[in-house]
């Protein structure tokens, strides 16, 4: 008998070490790599400043990461595991081999560098398709025009790579064109401001793109000579043919894996198919907010709009004329909860040699004014906003000249983000700025949205003598996004998370002003 029970115990043993074994495997093929990008790193003992200290790593030391929380990283640590501070590292890439993403949204920056920092060579709309190279922590790689781009995860699916219509690489470069938004720009002899001036092209110009260097875009002239032009002043897009008609499309394209498609055109009918991010289908009709789309086999279907993307909303830049004459009717039409036919600059604070204030911990705020001037930009274009973002990349924009693009533009709101600090490291909290009585609605929704999602202390709605809020002749406000200065309320402001809460209560505000004026 004890032999027996001795026996069943080896044999569990066994079963267990096997399992055990399998488990590690698991987990191993999951690990990524991170580089400590600083000379020292401290290795704490919990994924926060208060955790002690269980030693150091020095800089280009690789860790082995087996864990995530907020912006900290688990990592393997001699014979243990630690925590260390993920902006003081880098993450390894990891391949996307036969990957694509698709779009989630309008107006999705594409950038040189897996960085806000980095300059933008254009922009994906909602439900387009790209080939995905590699991910490195929150950014994807994908192929863009010819050439390598990055865009950040939040905005986009990934799915399996299929076989699609899109043009060549070598053909969408010479289809792809930069279109001058300012009155006059300097053609320079090379891609910097100091090189000699070569010729002046107006608003409106449209030229092939050549090349990229940053945030610099050579072009050639009508009279053959090629030159560059500052990104910043311009936009990109890929206009196929000559034709100026907006192109039209009886199909949508899903947005979202494991999107229903129901029997009938409401969310209580039958699901009879789920589709993945990327399908596209035929359109049969529109019934109020849904698709009755066509599944194949003689089988029909009904998907909701809210869901996919349509061609028919694309408009080509000849149109923009059109559009902005239009946008006065859409203000009496636009419907409530939306944000149709509203026009909002973006002000992301400091920015180039200006780095704003530097927290306690380091953080310069020229770098998450960007960020969270990104996130919220986004949010407002999916509510139909036409977003103006004064930069859009580390760069030093005058203060007037932030102001004078809100004149441009005839902007409805001016959101400027900031984050404050003082000597005192003790005070937190997050205030809205006005200065002219015209601006003081604004800031009143606006704070009260905030004050619903975030949780730092209210120092209240108050007047304050800003040149972007003085100079102003639109509703605008300035915000102060807690307190760098305070190294507790720093860790917290700096998180991903942080900036959700942030910009949805913005939005919320921003929301609730407009919907005011429909009274």
């Amino acid at each position: 008998m004890n032999n027996k029970i001795v026996h069943k115990l080896v044999t569990l043993l066994l079963v267990f070490s096997l399992f055990i074994h399998f488990v590690n495997i698991q987990v191993q093929a999951q690990e990524q790599e991170a580089v400590v990008s600083v000379s020292s790193l401290k290795v704490r003992s919990g994924p926060g400043l208060t955790y002690d200290t269980i030693g150091s790593v020095h800089k280009n030391d690789k860790l082995t990461v087996v864990g995530k929380e907020n912006d900290w990283l688990k990592v393997k640590y001699k014979n243990t595991t630690g925590w260390v501070a993920s902006w003081y590292a880098t993450i390894e890439t990891e391949g996307l081999d036969n990957k694509q993403i698709v779009s989630k949204v309008n107006n999705l920056n594409v950038r040189t560098a897996p960085s806000v920092s980095s300059a933008v060579i254009g922009k994906l709309n909602e439900g387009e398709k790209y080939v995905a190279h590699q991910s490195e922590d929150e950014w994807v790689e994908i192929d863009y025009n010819g050439q390598k781009g990055w865009v950040n995860n939040t905005y986009v699916t990934i799915v399996e790579h299929t076989a699609t219509k899109t043009p060549s690489p070598a053909s969408s470069i010479k289809e792809r064109k930069f279109v001058i938004s300012v009155d006059a720009l300097n053609v320079r002899a090379k891609p910097d401001l100091s090189s000699k001036k070569i010729g002046q092209v107006n608003k409106g110009d449209q030229f092939n793109v050549l090349a990229t260097d940053h945030q610099w875009v050579q072009v050639e002239l009508e009279t053959g000579k090629k030159g560059w032009l500052y990104s910043f002043y311009g936009s990109f897009t890929n206009a196929v043919g000559s034709s100026s008609k907006t192109t039209s499309s009886e199909s949508i394209t899903v947005l979202y894996s494991g999107t229903n498609i129901r029997a009938e055109s409401n969310t209580n009918s039958e699901v009879v198919k789920r589709a993945a991010a990327g399908e596209s289908f035929k359109v049969i009709e529109t019934i109020n907010d849904w698709f009755k789309i066509d599944l194949g086999n003689g089988k029909n279907g009904y998907i909701a709009n809210w869901v996919v993307s349509s061609s028919e909303e694309t408009n080509t830049p000849e149109t923009s004329k059109e559009t902005e004459k239009e946008q006065k009717k859409e203000k009496v039409t636009r419907k409530k909860g939306t944000l149709k036919g509203a026009t909002i600059v973006i002000d992301a604070g400091h920015g180039g040699n200006d780095r704003g204030t530097t927290g306690a911990l380091g953080t310069d705020e020229k770098d998450i004014t960007l960020k969270t001037a990104e996130l919220l930009s986004s949010k407002l274009q999916a509510a139909g906003a036409n977003v103006r973002m004064t930069r859009q990349s580390d760069e030093y924009v005058d203060l007037r000249k932030r102001v004078s693009i809100a004149h441009q533009v005839n902007a409805d709101a001016f959101i400027s983000l900031h984050y404050d600090a003082i000597n005192n490291s003790s005070v937190r909290g997050y205030t809205t700025y006005y200065m002219n009585s015209h601006q003081k609605e604004l800031a009143n929704y606006v704070h009260k949205g905030l004050g619903d999602m975030i949780s730092l202390k209210n120092r209240g709605v108050q007047p304050g003598n800003y040149l972007v809020l003085r100079e102003n002749k639109q509703p605008a406000i300035l915000i102060e996004l807690g307190y760098l200065s305070n190294p507790t309320e720093e860790q917290h402001v700096t998180t991903r998370a942080f900036r959700e809460q942030a910009t949805h209560g913005i939005y919320n505000g921003i929301i609730d002003y407009f919907d005011s004026q429909l009274k």
